[in-house]
């Protein structure tokens, strides 16, 4: 078991004045046997009235509006979690071949987590990894999963702004590269074009220097200096949802806080919302992780911070997420 502290900020600054802005977040972290949230609070910057309920996929939303005029808005979270060891997953020998035997009850069942969305087209250039994939594999489904990810992790570059926001697979497909949230779809695709059910996980990973001993401390040169990260779980049969990160190339573990499960990156923007007026905006994005106590007693701070993207001039125009690194 591990505890961490987080707080993410993001703050939008605007070049001129803005007026009725209205907007969700999903960052209450998950609550289920193997996390608890301990505590969550939400404050705005105009002060606002926020209200919250569950979606589709047992998300919490938090919702509040800005009506007057204003130059700036920030949306701070601050959550106490604590991480649990998984209870033991019983073991799945499903071949694809038996799979296959039950694959249209599993497509109806889990429908949402199979048939392709915006983010995660069924496109040609998917076929390669699935097929490769299944001949690497040990003809079982976890073996299949656990080769496209390993085939994603080796196979392409993580490449900070080689794309952005709103890309589809279709980029990450032709630059061979990308971040943490398209290869998160990249295995999404692989693995519900072979018709197995995976939905898209958001969160933060802790950094390795600041994790439990023992475990595994390598990619923290790609992973530890972004602000949010991103994963997929699939359902294998007789285990239930498993966890798989293509960008890392290990196991999810302790480090991995969950937030919010969607189809793909679009259910799960951390902050979204629209707003009325001819400025454009600055986006910036600060998570701060206090994990427990280290080596001699004291806890540690670490802030990670994402970049600024340029002013755009709009007449009206969504709040801009940040791209999950």
């Amino acid at each position: 078991m591990n505890r961490f502290h987080l707080r993410h900020t993001t703050e939008f600054h605007y070049d001129g004045p803005v007026s009725e802005s209205y907007n969700e977040v999903r960052l209450r972290p998950i609550q289920d046997e193997r996390q608890s949230c301990i505590s969550f609070r939400l404050i705005t910057t105009p002060t606002s009235r926020v209200t919250a309920h569950r979606d589709g996929l047992s998300n919490w939303v938090h919702q509040f509006s800005i009506l007057p005029e204003h130059r700036w808005l920030k949306v701070e979270t601050e959550s106490v979690v604590l991480t649990h060891e998984a209870p033991p997953a019983k073991p799945c020998q499903t071949t694809l071949a038996a799979f296959d035997l039950d694959r249209e009850e599993i497509s109806e069942e889990y429908f949402d987590f199979v048939a392709p969305s915006g983010y995660v087209p069924h496109l040609q250039g998917l076929g390669e990894i699935k097929r490769t994939a299944e001949e690497v594999s040990t003809g079982t489904v976890v073996g299949f999963v656990n080769a496209a990810s390993n085939l994603i992790h080796q196979g392409f570059r993580y490449v900070k702004g080689a794309t952005h926001v709103h890309s589809s697979i279709e980029d990450p497909l032709a630059l061979r590269a990308g971040v943490c949230q398209d290869f998160a779809h990249l295995l999404l695709g692989v693995v519900r074009m072979r018709g197995v059910p995976a939905r898209y996980v958001s969160g933060y990973l802790v950094p390795g220097r600041t994790a439990l001993p023992g475990e595994r401390q390598e990619q923290e040169e790609v992973i530890g200096g972004q602000a949010t990260h991103a994963w997929a779980e699939v359902y294998l049969p007789a285990s239930g949802w498993m966890a798989f990160d293509p960008t890392l190339g290990g196991p999810v573990g302790l480090r991995h806080v969950r937030v919010a499960y969607g189809r793909d990156y679009g259910d799960v923007a951390p902050v979204r919302g629209v707003y009325k007026g001819h400025a454009g905006q600055r986006l910036s994005v600060d998570v701060r992780v206090r994990p427990a106590l280290d080596d001699e007693g004291h806890e540690q701070l670490n802030e990670l911070k994402a970049a600024h993207p340029e002013l755009t001039d709009v007449m009206e125009r969504p709040q801009q997420p940040a791209q999950q690194q």
